[in-house]
């Protein structure tokens, strides 16, 4: 298909779709292949292919860079807008289903490999297994731009290095800055940062490389600090005991903090530590939405060993090490201490010493025969966090905040993948599937999202049904004390709930006549039962240890830890706070006020809809409710979709799924008739602790 004459060669605008598709594979695959046949062929120069507005690039969401984010771009630096100057690149790569299919719009096969040159149609050609997609995100300004994807059947690090040079060039073209590049901290991103010329030396990092090559300008290299953490994560649990410096660091600890089970403060405490004659009615319990590597879990395990719990005895090494880690997410994820302004003056020599410490832990770390884990297999972890962190240095000392941007810091989550993978989240939720989507499908998607995306800063890639608790920073399932108290007590099927009390349900009134004849202590007294079992039920699933402590009401005497609670419990009920128990009242008020509908099907979402809203419409004016959790409510730009709203909302919708379904949460095996109910001293009425409700 390729023509043999020379002449054919030398008019890049008379190249046929062959003739630009082998060019381009050529390119990106093999650069020293193709520099060689530019010696024999009078083959484009490399800087000629990013010129060429239609090489590697469509418009109607094709494989390739998006023309139209572009063109949008270069209207935002074209009117002067400083946020828009400097950007950091971000890639990630898209598992897809292999599978050929048929567009009856373009009348072509489809699922081939694409880099927006055209599909490679043909019999011999191969099938699509991974969609490369780059993303722009905003240094000074939270903006994101989708630069576009290539649909590709294998990758190397050499090819994602290629392809990142060529989206860097096109962004120049536009007089866009690139500062920062960003891959997953695996094998395939470490190729990568070494294609790119980065050395990953703990004696000698070079975190810079030069683009154009050979010329002064560097751009600093990032790995994802989510994905570091989970391989430290990984090379503690395989070397179980680690030492530096005098210290010690044991994972039986986390084990033992993750695994301890509910239980009274009476029996927890020893009598050496002076509290055993603390109050019965309060349980402690472990949040295990609290991320591993957090304040939380130092704080935890300190608590613990000062209430004389044998196992977590010398854990001093553990806390210390996890409050280090802690430390680092706080300046690469933008939260806490560190995080809120990580690089104006006052803030820049803390966090260097912050660094000079984590590299003075990390270049000692030995195992259990002394051979050193900067050395090992598994490296990769640790060493990123050493790349991250020369990588911000150099940052920080090059380059200053322009004049005329909203912020007065870097947004160092623009230096993690969190952006990229939001929206990748939103894509999958496009798709529909639970499972790998094959070209056309993911093409769809891609499509869909980008007729509805703004570039402007903050504003979400994702729709209304997304779940909040996927998109916030950090908040992965593989980084909790749940996941890993699931690895070393792995449940034999789903994660059953808690047993539904048998009295709660039954004695709300569902009439007018019921309302008059129900003991008005025996209606409180259900409602408050099943207000406590919903905040349990969400407990299951919450991945925010903010928003899980806030559920439950705990001992005001004790020191607020949010990993460790003190729950108050009676009857073997949890008591829910004031917050969780307002909510479940006026649900309860707006159902006996508008759920009477006569003939209509309370299991469909349309009867629950308007439900929600009027709950939603009686709260409004309200106190502040979850007083813990007001930074929530203002996180983000769209603030009508976060944590505090969402929780309010997965509130409701669970009492309103409980009242209207009582038989599908009811515990049958004790029969409701040999629960004798009780008044008991206090705001809260419960029933006795028997069947059902016997406590752990």
């Amino acid at each position: 298909d390729l023509p043999r004459e020379l002449h054919s060669w030398r008019q890049m605008a008379d190249y046929s779709p062959e003739m630009r598709q082998f060019a381009c594979l050529l390119h990106l695959y093999h650069i020293k292949t193709y520099d060689y046949l530019r010696k024999i062929l009078p083959l484009p120069h490399p800087y000629s292919l990013t010129k060429q507005v239609f090489w590697l690039s469509n418009n109607e969401a094709a494989a390739g860079f998006s023309g139209d984010i572009f063109l949008q771009l270069q209207e935002k630096v074209e009117r002067g807008d400083e946020a828009y100057r400097y950007c950091a690149v971000l890639v990630q790569d898209v598992s897809l289903q292999k599978q050929q299919e048929w567009d009856p719009q373009t009348r072509q096969l489809t699922g081939f490999v694409d880099l927006g040159a055209g599909s490679l149609d043909a019999d011999e050609a191969p099938l699509a297994s991974e969609a490369v997609t780059l993303m722009a995100v905003g240094i000074w300004s939270p903006w994101t731009a989708p630069l576009g994807y290539f649909l590709v059947n294998s990758t190397s690090g050499r090819f994602l290095a290629q392809l990142l040079r060529q989206a860097i060039s096109k962004l120049n073209n536009i007089g866009i800055v690139v500062l920062a590049v960003t891959s997953g901290a695996s094998a395939r991103g470490a190729d990568t940062a070494r294609a790119l010329g980065i050395r990953m030396d703990p004696k000698r990092i070079q975190c810079t490389f030069q683009h154009p090559p050979g010329s002064a300008h560097r751009i600093a290299y990032f790995f994802d600090a989510c994905h570091a953490l989970l391989l430290i994560r990984n090379a503690l649990q395989c070397f179980q005991k680690v030492e530096w410096l005098g210290d010690t660091l044991q994972w039986q600890h986390v084990v033992e903090l993750a695994a301890l089970r509910e239980q009274r403060v009476s029996e927890l405490c020893s009598p050496e530590s002076g509290r055993a004659g603390s109050k019965g009615s309060y349980h402690l319990k472990v949040n295990l939405a609290t991320l591993l590597f957090s304040e939380g879990v130092a704080e935890a395990l300190e608590h613990l060993q000062t209430l004389g719990l044998a196992s977590l005895q010398n854990c001093s090494g553990t806390a210390k090490f996890v409050r280090l880690m802690s430390s680092l997410c706080d300046v690469f994820c933008g939260r806490g201490l560190y995080g809120r302004e990580p690089l104006l003056a006052g803030n820049y020599t803390k966090i260097s010493n912050l660094f000079d410490e984590a590299k003075s832990c990390f270049v000692n770390l030995t195992d259990s025969v002394g051979r050193y884990i900067i050395k090992s297999k598994r490296r990769l972890g640790f060493l990123s966090f050493l790349l991250n962190a020369e990588s911000l240095k150099w940052l920080s000392s090059n380059y200053t905040c322009p004049e005329g941007t909203p912020s007065h810091h870097f947004h160092t989550r623009a230096f993690s993948l969190d952006p990229l993978e939001q929206f990748l989240r939103a894509l999958q939720h496009a798709c529909g599937s639970g499972g790998s989507p094959t070209c056309a499908v993911f093409q769809a998607a891609y499509h869909k999202l980008l007729a509805g995306c703004s570039l402007a800063p903050g504003s979400p890639h994702s729709n209304g049904n997304a779940n909040p608790w996927d998109v916030s920073p950090f908040q992965r399932r593989a980084l909790t004390l749940g996941s890993i108290r699931a690895q070393y007590r792995p449940a034999p099927g789903r994660a059953l709930a808690p047993e539904y009390p048998c009295s709660a349900g039954l004695l709300l009134p569902s009439s007018a006549l019921s309302n008059a004849l129900t003991d008005l202590s025996l209606y409180t007294q259900s409602l408050t039962c099943t207000a406590g079992w919903v905040a349990e039920q969400l407990a299951l699933h919450l991945q925010c240890e903010a928003c899980l402590a806030s559920l439950f009401e705990t001992d005001e005497s004790r020191p607020r830890c949010r990993s460790v609670l003190y729950i108050e419990k009676l009857g073997g009920v949890s008591l829910p706070s004031a917050s969780v128990h307002h909510i479940t009242s006026i649900s309860e008020q707006v159902l006996n006020r508008y759920g009477k509908v006569g003939g209509a099907n309370k299991n469909t979402k349309l009867w629950h809809l308007p439900l929600e809203q009027k709950v939603f419409q009686e709260l409004l004016g309200e106190s502040s409710l979850f007083p813990t959790l007001t930074h929530h409510l203002f996180e983000g730009e769209l603030s009508i979709n976060n944590h505090y709203t969402a929780l309010i909302k997965e509130i409701t919708r669970c009492y309103l799924n409980i009242r209207t379904n009582p038989a599908q949460h009811l515990n049958l095996k004790y029969p409701c008739r040999n629960h004798k109910l009780k008044r008991l001293k206090g705001k809260h009425l419960f029933p006795s602790p028997l069947g059902s409700c016997q406590s752990n």
